[in-house]
């Protein structure tokens, strides 16, 4: 099958370090490659892939500070991909820009789809979906669906890592974790609180974004001089192995719908519990009692810590191994992908005979 995937420019494919869009499209175009297919990656010319790279722009726009707007290179990037769609260059087309696509693209024959990447519960997000109900998108949770149930999803499709990406170290565990991103609705500032009230130590291993520096400096910086608290800073994938394996369990306190969070399969890579509170996506994530422990508050997250413990380690890997991999995330698209070409498949006849 020939495979267009249409990745934000914002990072590049994988990002150097945080970057969750764009590190999921990297691992779903390498499993479709490994897999036979011929793929055409659409991203920033600083991306690495197996994949045939169509660069847009020469840099990923998080590093390059001579872009002010954007949305124009993507318009740019979107019109690409159509005109390469008008010589029949590919199979199937895969968006992963949100609502950018629908117009342009529901007026050529080439199926298509959008992976939904992020929360869909802002008021102007409803006329998007209330306009596009016929568009086919897919959701990242069952959860992420509820505020725009006029959307026309036609499938979930949980992320997915390399299998051995991260796997468990041998090291003793003996902190609690914080992984990825510090900002209001991420709950460091509970997860503190948490940590003090185990008297257990805390590393944070979060970036923090130029939009959310003052509450890091105003909220969270006060709370970090504390002889329980470590902050780190952001790490990439060749520490998070050490990190995570040698965390009690990872704190997700978080105060948002979350559509996915990629950094709770990635403690269960390593074989590390999660305690989340039950916000967004948790519950479909987290298997309670045996991957970790889902809580409504600081209080019962407290207790939870005090039940990690009796949670056997390599079974959380194990469970990973099951849901979580990218090779069943490329296999669940390439279903996805199968049943919009059959349905596509009269209208492309259509248009072929108009022609």
């Amino acid at each position: 099958m020939r495979i267009a995937q249409v990745a934000p420019l914002t990072e590049a494919v994988p990002p150097k370090f945080y970057g969750g869009t764009e590190r999921v499209v990297h691992w779903l175009t390498e499993e479709l490659v490994a897999l036979g297919h011929e793929v055409t990656l659409f991203a920033s010319g600083d991306s690495q892939t197996s994949a045939k790279l169509e660069a847009t722009w020469p840099k990923a726009l998080r590093l390059d500070g001579s872009v002010r707007d954007p949305n124009a290179l993507h318009m740019v990037m979107l019109e690409r991909v159509r005109q390469k769609c008008d010589d029949e260059e590919y199979d199937f087309l895969h968006f992963h820009l949100d609502y950018y696509p629908f117009s342009l693209f529901s007026r050529q024959p080439t199926p298509f789809v959008t992976t939904l990447h992020g929360r869909l519960d802002l008021p102007e997000h409803q006329p998007v979906f209330t306009t596009f109900s016929d568009i086919p998108v897919i959701s990242i949770s069952n959860a992420q669906r509820r505020p725009a149930p006029q959307a026309n999803f036609i499938r979930t499709v949980y992320h997915g890592l390399p299998e051995h990406l991260l796997t468990p170290q041998p090291v003793t565990p003996g902190y609690l974790a914080v992984l990825g991103r510090i900002a209001p609705e991420k709950g460091v500032d509970r997860a503190i609180r948490i940590a003090k009230r185990c008297g257990i130590p805390l590393k944070i291993a979060a970036k923090v974004d130029r939009a959310d520096q003052d509450y890091f400096d105003q909220t969270i910086r006060p709370m970090l001089d504390h002889p329980l608290i470590e902050f780190i800073g952001e790490i990439g994938d060749r520490e998070k192995p050490d990190f995570l394996s040698g965390a009690l369990a990872l704190l997700l306190p978080i105060d948002w719908p979350e559509p996915f969070g990629l950094v709770m399969i990635e403690a269960m890579a390593c074989g590390t519990p999660v305690i989340a509170f039950n916000r967004g996506s948790v519950p479909e994530i987290i298997d309670v009692g045996l991957t970790g422990f889902i809580v409504e508050d600081e209080i019962s997250a407290v207790a939870a810590v005090g039940r990690v413990s009796g949670l056997d380690r390599e079974a959380v890997r194990r469970q990973f191994e099951a849901r979580f991999t990218a090779r069943r995330m490329a296999l669940d698209y390439l279903a996805a992908y199968r049943s919009l070409m059959q349905a596509a498949e009269p209208r492309i006849k259509l248009v072929s005979s108009a022609e």
